[in-house]
């Protein structure tokens, strides 16, 4: 929110330096984010002085070049060499002296300085209109008129307006405070109850008056849903031209571009009460009615910027007595009705339209103006008349003509103030002050709230209608804390906290378990954006993902229904800035809907890998991430939380996907990222992917019991099976039929080679496999071990028809 020091201060009864008002604002919630200073003419054209050419001569060794001795008030006048085709003797112009700075419209400042130009000194500066910021022309240096005084300020000529400008970091719900009268209204407040009784200076007068009847517009609202409040006037025989320098100056400084006289007004309106306004031409108005209601679904509108937009039947219209559109309501104008340089009527509006109409609307149709951001919020609906008067008034005194009708008022169900109870223990506990009552009514009434009902420990109040988002006790309390300062708060010496044990305990914990375990073995963490482009995703999981209605972009505008493709976004980025061997995990969310329509979330830990394993070296050749790698990390994170009956089953839908099970739930799944889908993010090399459920996985280790036990003393005993099996045959068919033999004292079991030879048989393979064998009471015999190995050996060649291989 921009605001006006000059413009703001006209509505004080007392003047406040603009550092002290800063405070003021800042301490009642209004953050000012920055205070800087505004000059209409860069440099406010101090050390311009007018002179007078005295002399003008030929540069002895330039052609385009003159000497000139210019008078400006001094004793000694001044040798300045100009290069202007125009100057003479005996011109009135302004000079930039030694010392002063100018600012080049367009260009970099320039600090004077004596110089010596071909040989000879300069004293000076002769200026154009664009190098001291004035206008635009180079044709030559301005000559003033002839009766200019040398050696008066050159701002005498011009008055160059210059104000401070305030940016407030104004928080959603303070629609009240978007505007210099809404902000007035509050310093007030802040000065009554630290100094002395203060009331904002009203802008709005009691001599308005209808100049004649001549041009009556009817006004019928249909759907007084949306529009519950509708005013309006006419006024005739008024002139279209450039507005006043005042009225100009005000708007370029808070960054609104002047139009015409009776746009700027409506502008200046806007800003100064939160009112929006709209002037119609009134000859446009067909049948002489203003009708508000809805058209029918895609009616075609083309809009001030000459764009023709199809309508929802939800968009509510202002039309003409023909039922033709002439602005959607509360957004922006329409081409055939707005007023040009040849409107001489003009019809004016002053409407309360509701919030929730007004922001989809805007929304739908892509216009965030500066009507619709106000309506949304919420505007004073009893101003409506008050302001229109105001209006027209400016509009009759800027641009002349008369007031040619009736304020048109249509208020069929006037709206009752809401009514607020507050107690004072409750402001106390809330606060954590104890404001003695006449204080807290006394900031209220400050405020424009009218006391209902008091009683010994409660307070009833109305709310303002400039105040709509208060309607609850907390809301009286916080306006209470504002106006007498949020950094008077008082700050407890002590703090009383109970402890609690947090729901999320285990969840995070784990989390943090399995990061740091992950960052151990040189993984990166990564955070990516959960909204996310609906094309990466077939029409299938588009079915079942959640939609953004109001999407900021057009490739955001999805909630992502897998974590993959925003990896791959991330895998993409850094593989194209040769970050090519990649070990990255994040903790996200995925969205969808039910059957119903209802929305889900889950938690997910997702896994990618990418290029080197490990580098190459005189040890070895480098190894590449596959699908296995992925497996051994799974295992490495199950083995980390305890859990057991880890197992991996090949997925039915895809050859290259392990489903991941701990008992018979499935927590996730380990997969080689298809190749199109690779490709779609020019990704070129393998990619390996993990996708746990977090949820379930947290809930699976929640309910593992973990026990301390002794560390088995009595040792070990492996034995190496190699078994030749059928090439299609698994390791994880040969880990299922050696898990149902149930033998306590087998401890581990490990795959450490794969040998295929034609040698071995058509259609076979050797797998050689390392089993554990150990007993915690007592040292196994070779006979146990090769009891307990007969037994795999017979399960295993009637299971899988394994052969042992010699």
């Amino acid at each position: 929110m921009t605001i006006s020091y000059n413009w703001l201060s006209e509505y004080l009864p007392t003047t406040l330096e603009p550092e002290a008002l800063s405070k003021i604002l800042t301490s009642i919630g209004l953050e000012v984010e920055s205070l800087e200073a505004y000059e209409s003419i860069k440099g406010g054209l101090k050390g311009l002085v007018i002179g007078e050419v005295l002399t003008c001569e030929q540069h002895p060794n330039a052609d385009k070049l003159k000497i000139t001795t210019v008078n400006i008030g001094g004793e000694t006048p001044l040798q300045i060499v100009c290069g202007a085709a125009n100057v003479a003797a005996g011109q009135k112009v302004i000079v930039a002296t030694v010392g002063t700075t100018i600012y080049p419209i367009g260009g970099e400042p320039l600090t004077m300085r004596i110089a010596k130009i071909r040989g000879v000194e300069s004293q000076g500066m002769i200026c154009a209109e664009d190098e001291i910021g004035v206008g635009t022309s180079h044709d030559g240096i301005m000559v003033l008129p002839a009766d200019s005084v040398p050696g008066t300020d050159a701002a005498s000529l011009f008055t160059p307006y210059n104000d401070w400008i305030y940016e407030i970091g104004l928080t959603p719900n303070r629609m009240d405070a978007m505007s210099h009268l809404g902000v007035a209204k509050d310093v007030c407040a802040y000065l009554t109850h630290h100094e002395q009784e203060a009331k904002p200076v009203s802008p709005f007068s009691n001599t308005f008056k209808v100049d004649s009847k001549k041009l009556p517009i009817k006004v019928t609202v249909e759907n007084q849903e949306a529009c519950p409040r509708y005013a309006g006037v006419s006024i005739t025989g008024v002139t279209v031209k450039e507005s006043p320098a005042w009225l100009k100056n005000r708007l370029l400084a808070i960054g609104q571009r002047p139009i015409n006289n009776i746009v700027d007004i409506t502008n200046y309106i806007l800003h100064e009460t939160g009112q929006p306004l709209h002037a119609f031409d009134a000859d446009t108005i067909k049948g002489g009615e203003v009708v508000v209601k809805n058209l029918d679904e895609g009616s075609s509108f083309i809009t001030l910027d000459e764009k023709e937009r199809k309508l929802s039947a939800e968009d509510l219209m202002i039309c003409n007595g023909s039922g033709e559109g002439m602005c959607i309501a509360g957004v922006f104008g329409g081409a055939k009705s707005g007023v040009t340089s040849a409107t001489t009527n003009i019809f004016l509006e002053s409407a309360w339209f509701h919030p929730i109409s007004v922001r989809k609307t805007s929304l739908r149709h892509g216009l965030r103006t500066e009507a619709a951001t106000r309506f949304e919020k919420g505007v004073d609906i009893s101003g409506c008349v008050q302001v229109l008067q105001r209006a027209a008034l400016l509009i009759k005194e800027v641009a002349g003509g008369e007031i040619a009708s009736d304020v048109t008022d249509v208020y069929p169900s006037p709206k009752a103030k809401t009514e607020v109870a507050v107690k004072y223990h409750y402001i106390k506990k809330l606060s954590g002050k104890n404001y003695h009552p006449d204080k807290v009514k006394k900031i209220l009434n400050a405020l424009g709230f009218e006391v209902v009902r008091e009683d010994i420990d409660e307070l009833k109040v109305a709310v303002p209608y400039n105040k709509p988002d208060i309607s609850i006790p907390a809301d009286i309390v916080e306006e209470i804390i504002r106006i007498d300062g949020l950094d008077n708060i008082d700050i407890p010496t002590s703090i009383t906290i109970s402890p609690a044990i947090a729901a999320s305990g285990v969840k995070e914990a784990l989390k943090d378990k399995i990061a740091g375990y992950l960052v151990g073995l040189g993984f990166v963490e990564i955070l990516t954006n959960s909204i996310t482009n609906s094309k990466y995703f077939s029409e299938e999981v588009l079915a079942s993902s959640v939609k953004m209605l109001n999407n900021l972009s057009v490739e955001l505008d999805v909630l992502r229904p897998t974590m993959l493709e925003t990896g791959l976004e991330t895998v993409a980025y850094n593989l194209n800035r040769r970050n090519l061997h990649l070990q990255l995990f994040e903790f996200g969310k995925v969205y969808a809907t039910d059957a119903v329509g209802q929305y889900r979330e889950e938690e997910r830990l997702c896994i990618y890998l990418t290029g080197q394993s490990t580098e190459a070296g005189w040890r070895g050749k480098p190894g590449v991430f596959d699908i296995y790698h992925g497996k051994g990390i799974v295992q490495a994170i199950i083995q980390l939380t305890g859990l057991k009956g880890l197992h991996f089953v090949p997925s039915a839908n895809d050859a290259s996907t392990l489903e991941l099970y701990v008992g018979k739930q499935q927590v996730g799944i380990v997969t080689e990222v298809d190749k199109k889908k690779a490709a779609a993010f020019d990704i070129k090399q393998n990619v390996v992917f993990v996708d746990i459920n977090y949820l379930t996985f947290t809930q699976l280790v929640s309910q593992q019991k973990i026990t301390y036990k002794e560390v088995n003393k009595f040792p070990i005993m492996q034995r190496d099976l190699a078994l030749v099996v059928n090439r299609n045959t698994t390791y994880a068919a040969i880990e299922a039929v050696v898990q149902q033999l149930k033998i306590p004292r087998l401890t581990d079991m490990r795959l450490f080679d794969v040998f295929e030879s034609d040698k071995l048989g058509a259609g076979k393979k050797s797998m050689a496999i390392s089993f554990t064998f150990t007993d915690e009471e007592k040292t196994l015999t070779d006979k146990e071990a090769d009891s307990m190995v007969a037994k795999l050996i017979q399960a295993l060649e009637k299971e899988v028809g394994a052969e042992i291989r010699k």
